[in-house]
């Protein structure tokens, strides 16, 4: 488990080492089968049926195993916005010169973000606690649809990022964070999520 002063001392990856400087590229890039699209393309299926599976274990009124999934689906929306706006957004931003787009994409983002720190936060036998769940499930599901027919098709036109060494990039700073959200047990601490929500709405 990584102590507090590991945590603040580590140097996330920034997404113009992905522009056109090949020499950066980390140790695990060869590991990485797949380019940053097809990764966070990857992660939006993975989290789309975690929200069917959250459905199912509230309809079956099952509090713990909704708890659960509903910690994870945080935790791993979390992790994928903050790899997104350190890495993948800044590259996209050089690439594709539509910062409306990116501003737009970074809005929905705090959106989200503002509506997990109500979730994890709650208690999930409180009436509302469904609700949120759900509502954030729509949020993803458009900002899903606008990245993928939009934002992606941009970036990969334009050729100005290097995707592989770009997934590599977002690879390892989303485990980082993972490993942030655990306890000693391997469970997501839900405090550890809101510690992570707070930090990064300051930047």
């Amino acid at each position: 488990m990584r102590t507090e002063a590991n945590i603040k001392s580590s140097k996330p990856a920034t997404g113009k080492e992905a522009i056109g400087n090949k020499q950066s590229s980390p140790k695990n890039s060869n590991s990485v089968k797949h380019d940053a699209i097809v990764l966070l393309k990857q992660d939006h299926a993975e989290v789309k049926k975690m929200f069917k599976q959250f459905d199912k274990l509230a309809e079956k009124q099952d509090i713990e195993g909704k708890t659960q999934i509903a910690n994870k689906i945080c935790a791993e929306l979390i992790a994928h916005t903050i790899a997104e706006e350190e890495i993948f957004y800044p590259a996209t931003r050089e690439a594709i010169d539509d910062d409306d787009m990116l501003n737009e994409a970074k809005v929905e983002h705090d959106s989200a973000k503002e509506l997990i720190a109500q979730i994890v936060s709650m208690s999930p036998e409180d009436p509302m606690y469904d609700a949120k769940v759900t509502v954030l499930g729509e949020y993803i599901t458009h900002h899903v649809e606008e990245e993928e027919t939009e934002m992606f098709p941009m970036v990969r036109e334009s050729k100005k990022v290097d995707l592989k060494e770009m997934g590599a990039m977002i690879t390892s700073r989303k485990a980082e964070i993972m490993e942030e959200f655990c306890d000693v047990e391997g469970e997501i601490d839900p405090q550890q999520l809101q510690v992570k929500i707070d930090m990064s709405a300051k930047h």
